[in-house]
């Protein structure tokens, strides 16, 4: 035998001279004790355990040998644990195949043939158990082993090769009448491993993937005695060993080469790892200068200069870490402390970090009753409000029905809100009161708009507080914080060397490791305070289990995911039977509590609570609260993936469904206020109607709260469940109710003109009039007329109102009526027909009935009534009634804040508020509507509506002295609107950017414009503004000094149109203006003649600025 092989094949060659100098043989090494191994120099307890297990082995087969019978069985495949099931995981394959077997067998008896293949296989399993395989199936000469299962090793893949070169030289020790070879192949690779296939004595672990036939082809491209691997084990191993590249080969049976490589040898650079236990929170290293940074600004809040740190770094990075940190540095001192945690499966929830907050402070149980929760809310609100409102509007958003115990208020969901806001933002106010306090606001990548709403008015209230606000995000978040005086930016960068070396010494606690095995751990993570504790903890675990050379192995060189994967895979399966728990507790969530794991899992109670303790002593999650009411959260996003993705996609799905089912029948409590929760279960079970059911809910939900991005991405995300239908009616239905809610509430978000909201009611449309559902073609047909409208497509204008009504006929539906007059008044007053336009508008109000027109709030696409209103405050104006219109505009904001929706009011203040006052010349009133609707708009992520109050608030500034200023954002935005494809109010829209710019000095750029006005309103066939284009062309063409024959005519022509369309405002300023040119060159009387008349025609609004300046001009012409 040789010893120096033999050393060699456990990883210990290291011994090989010592064993030499001191003359053990074969026969010495099965007597030797473990203080003979102390003698020999082997100081590792863990190398002297190996020693000794694998001395007792070769006794074993010393004493098999000696005494060998006919009858001996040849050994058995490997045992797998019989009650493990399939998985989905990362497997390395080896394929071990005898040379020349052929040609032995054609020389030799069968029972000698039978006697050398028994020696071989013998000979195979005892290596591979050594080295922590596990040996599949026998098939002749050639044996199937797995690395990785049922067992993981974070180096499975350096397993597989140092077992691979063992056998090559075990085998070719064997004393045996002919000498043996043998080829090996290893691959590595994602399979399913664990089906039990074949039956009776043939029953085996099966393997589904490619892998096992990539080990298999590339062992017939080995040469005798050699170990050839794929490229994916070539990239785990880096530099452990030495290889010879034998370049992308043609393989049977596979399309592409594969490229192979052939081990050599162990490198020089092996590096090893060995484990710590303990589960106590690492510490800190390597972040003083962020720690002294936080120190002062803590010191600055108490100081009532609040401060906010935006923390951002990389997942793994040690953000919460530091958080933590901060709570320990100022744990002695009097302080309040709130702690908000983002949710991935929660971003689309409002205010969902803040309700788990708030349920954590008052202490509330899962099995509290209504009442004993209001009793702890009242407690925990008593200390910072004594407003009625506040409880009311807390226990709201905690959905605890107050029966009574609060005063109720009739809110609107964009008033509930933002009252709530309000409200949460007082909380903080006076809890600060009492004494400093400290925020964190974790994983904020993750936050949904609204919570990111109530942030961004904390972040500017607390300036002023001593409050300290710690903020933590990955990069891919860009936080609208920045740049204020008293925020921060942190970004935590990965570990130098010596501090990296300092964690694993810190997580390793008493425990020992080589420094070489330290310095593998440190260059294998790049620095990153995840990666490191996780290997850590996964070589210290190895250790722990006495299998200290494998443990201790550098995989320095590898890829960081692959060994990230493998060292999670390891600590999975040594939960043993509590592994099963950990992977129905990762497709409950991140966050999973006891009563729903209890009821989903299949254990007994005092099982289960085993189970979990065990999950919580590993480290793998933490507890919050005790027994059955405890909450568990997965330490890490990336254990919770680990876990959740070893599930086939079978019982994932059918735990996705029973976690949904149980969700619904024992907390319908729960499902009420998370149906998106609900539908995020159901949609991962396969069970896409049912998923569809509750985004549609959730969506309605979120969009009656405003919160119009969780809308959209509810409603989007039931549209998606939709492809896993089939055809039929029952889709289309549930396709229509999507599209339809989905149009609404694109319209609040991206603007009537975007092309998804086009598209979504397009589609609406189209299955509407299969299915001839009235009441969704009337909201469709609306929204569908808005979009087009507002687009400038006057051809479907006007087929749309065909088609409107032609439906109110059909039906005697009087909402098909007024959608029509609403239609017909729209369109005629695009096309300049004004006294039309105000009849159908004035039809809208005779016929209006609140309790039968009025639409339910996730249909606010438009009011007939307010759009009747809003447009005749212009249409008024226009046709030369001021008084009558400022009448209808205040009407229209009465009604507006009656009915208390955000796009509604939106489109009040923008038309009847700074629409009509900018034509007024009431250049106050247009700045105070436009800040109303740009505030309006960032409440409640209304991007259409921001562009038009920017736009109106550049211009009310313009109008002072700051004219750059204002031209700027008149000019920013303007462009933006272009840029969704907005045509309505556009023409309006240049021709006060026109006149800005005359003001400013720039005449001829003012020119340009105005030819842009009316090649805009020539392209979509738009004659509302053509009076005043003109007009403002001529007033352009008179500063720029053109000919007064060129003057007059535009003059005229703005006069002759402004009478064709009974605009008499717009009459009046072009008779004004050539009024004026005629009486600078002394053809005063004619000046009169054209002005006097038709100022006397007015019956009101003889204080606006217009008739004013008329009034002016005849005075100095009398």
């Amino acid at each position: 035998m040789d010893i120096a092989a033999w050393l060699r094949s456990l990883g210990l060659e290291e011994y090989a001279s010592a064993f030499r100098d001191n003359d053990i043989d074969a026969q010495l090494l099965l007597h030797l004790k473990a203080e003979d191994l102390k003698e020999l120099g082997v100081a590792s307890i863990g190398h002297r355990r190996k020693l000794i297990d694998a001395i007792a082995d070769l006794r074993d087969e010393d004493a098999r040998s000696s005494n060998v019978s006919v009858d001996r069985p040849l050994p058995a495949p490997t045992a797998a644990s019989p009650e493990a099931g399939a998985e989905r995981r990362q497997l390395t394959v080896m394929f071990c195949d005898l040379v020349g077997s052929t040609a032995l067998a054609s020389r030799l008896d069968v029972e000698d043939l039978r006697e050398i293949i028994g020696a071989y296989q013998q000979c195979v399993s005892d290596t591979i158990k050594r080295f922590g395989g596990f040996v599949a199936k026998y098939m002749g000469d050639g044996v199937l082993v797995y690395f990785g299962y049922p067992q993981a090793h974070e180096d499975d893949a350096e397993r597989a090769v140092r077992a691979g070169l063992a056998l090559i030289d075990i085998v070719n020790e064997l004393e045996l009448s002919d000498p043996l070879q043998v080829r090996i192949g290893i691959a590595t690779g994602i399979v399913v491993v664990g089906d039990i296939v074949g039956f009776g004595e043939a029953r085996e672990r099966g393997v589904i993937g490619e892998t096992p036939n990539i080990a298999a082809r590339l062992q017939g491209l080995a040469e005798p005695d050699t170990v050839v691997i794929g490229e994916r084990t070539h990239h785990l191993l880096g530099h452990l060993f030495d290889f010879r590249d034998l370049g992308t080969l043609e393989v049977k049976g596979y399309s592409e080469p594969i490229r192979a490589y052939q081990v050599l040898r162990p490198s020089i650079l092996d590096s090893r790892f060995e484990a710590l236990h303990g589960e106590r929170l690492t510490p800190l290293v390597g972040r003083e200068n962020e720690i002294e940074a936080l120190r002062h600004c803590w010191q600055r809040a108490k100081g009532i200069e609040g401060q906010v740190i935006l923390l951002v770094g990389e997942p793994g990075i040690g953000k919460s870490r530091i958080t933590v940190a901060v709570l320990e540095e100022i744990a002695n001192e009097q302080r309040t402390h709130l702690c908000y945690f983002c949710s991935p499966h929660h971003s689309g929830s409002a205010l969902y970090p803040i309700i788990r907050q708030l349920e954590r402070a008052a202490e509330m149980s899962p099995d509290d009753d209504t009442s004993t929760k209001l009793d702890k809310l009242e407690t925990l609100l008593a200390a910072t409000s004594t407003a009625a409102e506040d409880c009311s509007l807390v226990s709201d958003l905690l959905s605890l029905p107050s029966s009574g115990r609060f005063p109720t208020f009739d809110l609107s969901p964009q008033q509930r809100k933002s009252r709530t806001l309000q409200a949460l933002v007082r909380q903080l106010e006076a809890l600060a009161g009492r004494e400093p306090v400290v925020m964190i606001f974790e994983d904020v990548h993750w936050i949904d708009p609204t919570s990111l709403e109530l942030l961004d008015r904390t972040v500017e209230r607390i300036r002023m507080l001593p409050v300290l606000l710690v903020v933590t995000f990955r990069p891919e978040f860009t936080p609208p914080w920045s740049g204020q005086p008293h925020v921060s930016m942190m970004t935590l960068g990965r570990l130098g060397q010596r501090d990296g070396v300092a964690l694993v010494e810190h997580v390793l606690g008493q425990q020992d490791l080589p420094a070489e095995a330290i310095q593998g751990i440190v260059e294998r993570t790049d620095g990153v305070p995840l990666y490191l504790e996780e290997f850590t903890k996964a070589v210290a675990e190895m250790c722990a289990e006495g299998d200290h050379a494998q443990s201790t192995a550098s995989s320095a060189s590898l890829g960081i995911p692959a060994t990230l994967h493998a060292s999670l895979m390891a600590r999975l399966d040594r939960l043993g039977a509590a592994k099963n728990v950990a992977q129905i507790a990762a497709v409950i969530g991140r966050e999973f509590s006891h009563d729903l794991l209890a009821a989903v899992a299949p254990y007994a109670a005092t099982e289960l609570r085993a189970f979990i303790d065990q999950l919580t002593s590993s480290g793998m999650v933490f507890r919050r609260g005790t027994a059955a009411d405890s909450l568990y959260l997965f330490k890490h996003a990336l254990v919770q993936d680990a876990a959740y993705n070893t599930l086939l996609r079978r019982p994932r799905q059918q735990l996705h469904g029973k976690i949904a089912r149980t969700l619904e029948e024992l907390f319908p409590g729960r499902a009420a206020r998370e149906p998106e929760v609900l539908a995020h279960h159901f949609a991962k079970a396969g069970q896409a109607a049912r998923a569809i059911d509750y985004w549609l809910i959730a969506g309605k939900q979120a969009a009656q709260r405003s919160a119009n991005l969780e809308a959209i991405d509810h409603f989007s995300r039931g549209l998606k469940a939709l492809e896993a239908l089939p055809l039929g009616s029952e889709k289309d239905w549930k396709e229509l109710a999507l599209q339809t809610a989905l149009g609404t509430a694109l319209i609040s978000v991206h603007g009537y003109a975007a092309s998804q909201t086009g598209a979504a009611y397009a589609r609406a449309r189209i299955l509407c009039q299969k299915f001839g559902d009235a009441a969704a073609l009337h909201a469709t047909l609306s929204g569908e007329f808005v979009y087009h409208f507002v687009r400038g497509d006057r051809a479907m204008m006007r087929r749309l109102t065909k088609e409107a009504r032609r439906t109110a006929e059909s039906t005697g539906d009087d909402a098909f009526q007024l959608a029509g007059h609403r239609m017909d008044g729209i369109t005629a007053m695009y096309d300049g027909s004004f006294i039309e336009a105000s009849h159908e508008f004035e039809t809208i109000l005779s016929l209006y009935d609140p309790d039968r027109h009025r639409p339910p709030p996730v249909l606010y696409i438009h009011d007939p009534k307010i759009s009747a209103l809003a447009y005749l405050a212009i249409l008024k104006w226009i046709l030369g009634q001021s008084d009558t219109a400022r009448g209808f505009a205040i009407e229209a904001l009465r009604y507006a804040e009656e009915l208390k929706q955000a796009n509604l009011t939106a489109h009040v203040r923008t038309y009847a508020g700074a629409g009509l006052h900018e034509l007024l010349g009431e250049t106050s009133a247009v700045r105070r509507h436009a800040d109303a609707i740009v505030a309006l708009a960032d409440q409640h992520s209304l991007h259409y509506w921001r562009l038009n109050g920017l736009f109106l608030r550049g211009w009310a500034i313009a109008q002072g002295a700051s004219v750059e200023e204002g031209l700027a954002v008149m000019r920013q935005n303007l462009r933006a609107r272009s840029a969704l494809g907005v045509s309505w109010y556009h023409v309006r829209y240049l021709c006060m950017l026109a006149t800005t710019l005359q003001k400013s000095g720039a005449a001829e750029s003012a020119l340009a414009v105005v030819a842009e006005a009316k090649d805009q309103a020539a392209c979509h066939c738009e004659h509302m503004w053509d009076a005043e284009v003109e007009r403002i062309e001529a007033e352009m063409l008179e500063v720029c000094a053109r000919s007064t024959v060129e003057c007059e005519a535009r003059f005229q022509s703005a006069l002759v149109t402004a009478r064709r369309q009974s605009a008499k405002s717009f009459e009046l300023r072009a008779a004004l203006g050539l009024a004026k040119l005629w009486a600078e060159h002394g053809r005063g009387d004619e000046a009169r003649d054209l002005l006097w008349p038709l100022y006397e025609s007015f019956t009101e609004g003889f204080n606006t600025r217009d008739l004013t300046q008329a009034r002016q001009l005849l005075d100095k012409l009398h």
